[in-house]
């Protein structure tokens, strides 16, 4: 993920990416056959729209939950070999949640679901080969298990059903400059078929399910006016943000949580209209929080810090106080905050410094700091610090 920002201007129209050093192993061709025709129930014309943000419940269903502390893991990793190695670092630490690709940054559903309409639209790599045995190690281990579903960003779906992303003036399918496609917010359709997926991750037995890229592409508004694509008469903004009010109206009642990834900058700045990100909007609406606050993403002079990412402590502790200051306004609906840190060194930003074991563990030292005592590591290549405290 294409991390340097240049100008706060950058943050709004978005990064070319939401988490940085992104070194997935290749998956197999986002260009799939497209001669079948995809099956995505639509939605109801004459159903009632959802009420406009406004929560109708905020109660935790996962009132028993732990305190998460937990590490992402790629779908190969977990249905792979080094999925031992995670296990272990959860047994022999006080880690014990794992994030999962359930639906990956292609848009690819990364194991066999059974669930003959998701099937039929060909998006599924069976990545994990034995989801019962993944999920019964899991247990076993008691680590809480969450679901990532990576939401708008979705090449696969895009390529299949152009008609649910946007199109170029010449009618050709629009990528970005990494050839990734986006899905509209403005689509139900898009919705049901993501929470459709999720609904599948609650049957596997997950206990949280965590939908990233819930904007729209980087830099959409210099491009808005340009494309073709289906919108109504609300602002990307209520869009983004109604799609989380109803994928938590879904989930809740099934007993799991939902969170959302965001942008860490978002709860400094005011909302993104370009990428339709909101902080108090997104945040009201679910029940976890997890602004990715990786010292990286931010630039010279942010929190005072010549070189944020050579500033942990400094720059985690800033983000923590904006963050705060952020949610106050929303009261009672404010969720738990459980941010994404850095376990990765930046090579790509100047004056950058080796992240290890010192690194990790200031930025804990400013989480707890600022009453923060839940996490996320981020490393792409699922390779975390030997010896970290993470007390």
């Amino acid at each position: 993920m294409d991390l340097l920002l240049a100008s706060l201007l950058m943050i709004w129209g978005g990064i070319s990416a939401d988490h940085p050093d992104m070194t997935f192993e290749q998956l197999a061709q986002a260009a799939v056959d497209s001669g079948k025709p995809a099956i995505v129930q639509a939605a109801d014309p004459n159903a009632p729209k959802p009420d406009r943000l406004t929560p109708v419940n905020k109660t935790d269903p996962q009132k028993d939950a732990p305190k998460i502390k937990g590490v992402y893991a790629t779908a190969h990793s977990a249905g792979g070999a080094r999925l031992n190695t995670l296990v272990k670092l959860m047994d022999d630490t006080e880690l014990n949640a794992m994030v999962i690709d359930i639906k990956d940054d292609w848009g690819y559903i990364t194991y066999k679901t059974g669930n003959p309409e998701l099937e039929a639209m060909e998006t599924t790599q069976k990545i994990i080969p034995d989801m019962p045995k993944l999920m019964d190690t899991l247990k076993e281990h008691e680590i809480y298990p969450i679901a990532r579903i990576v939401v708008f960003k979705d090449t696969v779906l895009a390529k299949k059903r152009p008609d649910l992303s946007y199109l170029n003036p010449d009618g050709s399918l629009w990528s970005n400059g990494k050839k990734d496609s986006f899905v509209n917010p403005y689509k139900k359709e898009v919705w049901d078929y993501n929470i459709a997926v999720a609904k599948e991750a609650v049957k596997a037995g997950f206990k949280e399910i965590q939908f990233d890229y819930v904007r729209f592409p980087e830099g959409f508004e210099t491009r808005a006016d340009s494309l073709q694509y289906f919108k109504d008469e609300r602002t990307r903004i209520e869009a983004v943000a109604e799609f989380v009010k109803y994928a938590r109206e879904q989930l809740s009642p099934l007993g799991v949580r939902v969170s959302v990834d965001i942008f860490g900058y978002a709860a400094s700045v005011p909302a993104a209209e370009g990428i339709g990100q909101d902080f108090d909007k997104i945040s009201q609406n679910v029940d976890v929080i997890c602004p990715m606050i990786y010292p990286s993403h931010y630039t010279t002079g942010w929190f005072g810090a010549k070189v944020p990412d050579a500033a942990p402590y400094q720059t985690i502790d800033g983000a923590m106080k904006d963050t705060h200051k952020k949610l106050e306004t929303i009261g009672s609906l404010k969720p738990i905050i459980r941010p994404w840190i850095q376990d990765f060194t930046a090579t790509w930003v100047p004056g950058h410094i080796s992240y290890g074991k010192h690194e990790v563990e200031e930025q804990i030292k400013a989480l707890k700091d600022n009453g923060v005592d839940e996490f996320l590591l981020w490393n792409a290549g699922n390779s975390y610090t030997a010896g970290v405290e993470y007390k």
